[in-house]
């Protein structure tokens, strides 16, 4: 048991390593010692639970699928109205590329392969989907037109969020990120939603920029 226990320690030092080091260098770059000197694991450590740089990162990007979810379903309690739980879920998301090393790491693995293998798309056609998802269920709640086209506005909006990120990083401005992601929502709410409801969420998503600022302090 005690061994057991040890083992996945080491398993998940060598994960937060290996995110972190891929987050700063990438895929690419990134060799299996830097993660090895970074996690202060030995080489045989590092191979007895993973075979490989690759599936090293797919473990990284399932993990960080996990903890994504974890997120999601906080920001998604009962009964809240669907555009309040994207408001929510943005900040809470941002908030953790913030702090947690495995969310950055896991996303720009995302993001590289994306650009390089069909299946590294399927994490954020799966969030286009889901984003799609609330914004049809905003329609049904009468917080959007239904002469909005859902489809277009899900994809706008992902696209959106993940530029701001990406150019934080760029910029070096990733503890500003909640900041971006309220002024993404002051842009983007006025051309959805009707005047009735437009203050409220524009309040919510102030209000969740310093939620989420407070925490990740």
């Amino acid at each position: 048991m005690v061994r057991q226990a040890r083992a996945e320690q080491t398993r998940a030092a060598i994960l937060r390593a290996a995110a972190d080091v891929f987050d700063q260098f990438g895929y690419q770059t990134t060799s299996l010692g830097d993660i090895i000197a970074k996690a202060a694991v030995t080489k045989g450590a590092l191979y007895f639970h993973f075979g490989s740089k690759a599936e090293l990162a797919q473990a990284v990007v399932d993990m960080q699928h996990v903890a994504w979810m974890r997120v999601a379903e906080r920001a998604a309690a009962p009964g809240t109205r669907a555009l309040d739980t994207m408001i929510k879920l943005s900040h809470a998301l941002a908030g953790q590329m913030i702090k947690d090393p495995v969310i950055r790491g896991g996303i720009r693995l995302t993001l590289e392969r994306g650009a390089l293998e069909q299946d590294g798309r399927t994490p954020y056609l799966d969030w286009i989907g889901m984003t799609g998802e609330f914004l049809d269920r905003a329609v049904e709640e009468r917080d959007i037109s239904p002469a909005i086209d859902t489809a277009e506005t899900a994809h706008f909006i992902v696209g959106s969020f993940t530029g701001l990120q990406v150019l934080a990083q760029v910029l070096n401005e990733r503890p500003r990120l909640n900041d971006k992601v309220a002024q993404m929502w002051r842009l983007v709410l006025p051309g959805l939603v009707p005047a009735s409801r437009l203050r409220e969420l524009l309040e919510l998503a102030d209000e969740s920029r310093s939620e989420f600022i407070s925490q990740s302090a």
